[in-house]
């Protein structure tokens, strides 16, 4: 069985699913798929990118330098992309169960009367 994906991993990966990005395009793009509730800060991004890369899940397209500073572009590669595929098989799958058990059990409480019996 697989492991789990880290969140950070799993935002890296659908941003990159996108079109290749440098690394504060991918920030950005995650702020916007999150809704401004990112989980990654600049340290993450470039640590989880590092680990990416090093398991063949994202790679480097171009190097290029701006203000003194090396800016690379990554992109997400077939492992990446099947990875996350498998990922959000998996998240699709446990929020169903979640949601059936929803769905079967007793409605939720309200303010004015606290949990329904059964």
């Amino acid at each position: 069985m697989p492991k789990d994906m880290t969140e950070p991993a799993f935002w890296v990966l659908t941003a990159l699913a996108e079109t290749p990005r440098h690394g504060y395009a991918v920030l950005g793009r995650v702020e916007e798929l999150t809704g401004g509730q990112s989980p990654l800060r600049v340290t993450t991004l470039y640590a989880t990118l590092e680990r990416l890369e090093r398991d063949g899940r994202v790679r480097v397209v171009s190097e290029e330098v701006v203000a003194g500073r090396a800016r690379r572009t990554y992109d997400i590669t077939t492992d990446g992309r099947e990875a996350l595929s498998l990922e959000a098989d998996r998240l699709v799958a446990r929020a169903s169960a979640a949601q059936a058990s929803l769905d079967r059990g007793r409605p939720a409480p309200t303010r004015t009367t606290g949990w329904a019996t059964a």
